[in-house]
């Protein structure tokens, strides 16, 4: 072979290698900018679920506050800028606990999300408060809206905790263009606070409305009476606390409890100086504790005396706070503020559990109901027997508790008695039909099996888990075993005699046999009124306390009448 032909093969072998060398490096670069380009992708990717999960917040799903410190603060108008505040958080953390707080929070935001758009932005932006931001939303439509999230929060319900029932106070106003959000975040939180004031109610400043809202909100202010024989004094307070609230004024303490007397329950706070002519501050505070007033209408003492002899006496007067001249008006109106709302969640607690003692009151009171109705059915008893019983027993209970101070009855055992003695027969659940529907008389050995009915019964309620801590049933027990008992100790199971019978017992006694008597039953035809009267009297059903028969006496006419009403 030639040098000719070895040169052309060596440049076509260099040829070969330098292609293959380069696409070597341009599939090795493809590779690389393809990792690259995954790589970047992945970072991106992170990078948004990092900003994701920095501005959401973990329990609710919402933005949180960083999101509106970072992002939201700067947004321009026009929106809609609502303030939301979950009512009574605080009340329903400490009485079911945080994880039932936990729960209605997501339950509220919820509820709004289900009212809301998507471009619409939902931030977390307290405790139990959001802020609600609407870009574009028409400012006659604002209210509505706000309304519609209101209502559909008022419907959630909470799981596992259905007897709870959330409301909303809100602020909402409109964002223009020119409008910082700081700007119409502070708006919506003043118009939040006086929403507050209602509860589960809305308040909305609209542009072109505002003359009607602000009018509405005056309308709202709470009131704080002013105490002090000096003008200048209650005019510097005045200019303090005149925007957010109505002042009503007073130069002495005797004014100053006219004043309560006539404004009585419509005065949020009352601010009291301690020297006066005619009477002092002191002299107030024993008035109020007199007439209890100081119980529901906080009272602040401004006072130049710094003495720690006139703030404890203040105190010990009932005082809520203290502040002493010359004072900084910014805290004057911060104490104001917080009192004010410190009263108005511990009156709103007080309803709230009221409210709830009321249901179960009202639950216990069905049951018992539902069960003596029962028990009546299978007796062959109209259910008017249980009603009678329960009123005759109440009417006794009122006259003895009037006419003697002998038996020392609770205000609970009061309300107990009446109710308890619908389960005074329980225990003939337990007795054979053919002995409790015979229509003649019964024989000896009939008569021995009926009588067994007040153990059945009381044992029935001494098994049940949670006797020892239920004084209804203890009542009950007591009922149920002892009202076939007699003064005279002739009665049964057990023959006590005279007080050894416990007072609710002898009540439900003497009204069972009254109302058996005035009755009709599968074996007799009932008696009037008055046959029924004078044959307990006269003793012929028995021996009974003889208080209890002066009370049968006192009430029998408006027994007849209440007893007519029922039936």
């Amino acid at each position: 072979m030639n040098l000719q032909k070895l040169i052309v093969i060596g440049l076509g072998i260099a040829a070969n290698i330098l292609l293959i060398g380069r696409l070597q490096w341009q599939f090795e670069r493809s590779s690389m900018e393809k990792m690259q380009a995954e790589a970047e992708e992945k970072l991106q990717e992170t990078t948004e679920s990092y900003r994701a999960k920095l501005y959401q917040d973990v329990l609710t799903g919402t933005y949180n506050r960083r999101y509106y410190e970072d992002i939201a603060s700067r947004m321009v108008g026009p929106a809609g800028i609502a303030l939301i505040d979950v009512d009574d958080f605080k009340i329903c953390n400490d009485t079911y606990g945080h994880y039932a707080g936990d729960m209605a929070l997501e339950t509220a935001a919820n509820a709004i999300r289900s009212c809301i758009r998507n471009a619409d932005l939902l931030i977390r932006y307290g405790g139990d408060e959001f802020l609600l931001v609407l870009p574009g939303i028409p400012s006659d439509t604002l209210q509505a809206k706000l309304e519609q999230i209101r209502a559909a929060v008022q419907q959630a319900t909470v799981p596992g905790y259905s007897h709870f029932r959330l409301s909303l106070s809100i602020g909402g106003t409109m964002q223009s263009i020119t409008d910082p959000m700081e700007n119409a975040v502070r708006r919506a939180d003043w118009l939040m606070y006086q929403a507050k004031g209602h509860k589960n109610a809305v308040m909305v400043e609209v542009p072109g409305h505002s003359l009607a809202a602000l009018e509405k909100l005056l309308q709202n202010k709470s009131q704080i009476l002013l105490v002090d024989d000096s003008a200048m004094n209650r005019m510097m307070l005045a200019e303090i606390l005149g925007d957010s609230y109505h002042i009503l004024e007073a130069e002495n303490g005797r004014e100053c409890l006219e004043t309560l007397q006539t404004e009585a329950g419509n005065i949020a706070l009352v601010l009291l100086d301690i020297n006066m002519p005619v009477m002092d501050g002191f002299e107030v505070l024993k008035a109020m504790n007199a007439n209890h007033t100081i119980e529901d209408t906080p009272v602040i003492m401004i006072s130049s005396d710094d003495s720690d002899a006139a703030i404890r006496r203040s105190y010990e007067l009932g005082a809520s706070d203290y502040v002493n001249r010359p004072f900084d008006a910014r805290i004057v109106y911060r104490r104001v503020t917080n009192t004010i709302k410190l009263y108005a969640k511990q009156r709103r607690l007080v309803q709230m559990v009221s409210d709830q003692i009321r249901a179960r009151e009202n639950n216990t009171d069905t049951l018992v109901g539902v069960l003596s109705h029962i028990v009546e059915f299978r007796n062959g008893e109209s259910g008017a027997h249980v009603r009678h019983i329960r009123t005759i027993t109440e009417m006794l209970l009122h006259r003895l508790l009037e006419n003697s101070n002998k038996y020392s009855i609770s205000a609970e055992q009061q309300d107990e008695i009446p109710l308890a003695s619908a389960l005074h027969d329980i225990g003939k659940i337990g007795i054979d039909e053919k002995i409790l529907n015979k229509p003649g008389k019964l024989t000896p050995e009939e008569f021995e099996v009926m009588k067994t009915h007040s153990m059945l019964g009381a044992e029935m309620l001494h098994d049940l888990d949670n006797f020892g801590e239920q004084p209804l049933l203890q009542t009950a027990y007591e009922i149920a075993r002892w009202h076939h008992e007699r003064w005279d100790g002739r009665g049964y199971p057990d023959g006590l005699k005279g007080d050894e019978i416990p007072i609710s017992a002898q009540l439900v006694s003497l009204a069972d046999v009254y109302d058996a008597l005035t009755s009709e039953r599968c074996y007799k035809k009932a008696f009037s009124h008055e046959k029924a009267v004078q044959m307990i009297l006269n003793g012929e059903c028995g021996a009974f306390n003889p208080l209890l028969l002066q009370c049968l006496t006192d009430v029998q006419t408006d027994l007849k009448e209440e007893l007519r009403q029922h039936d």
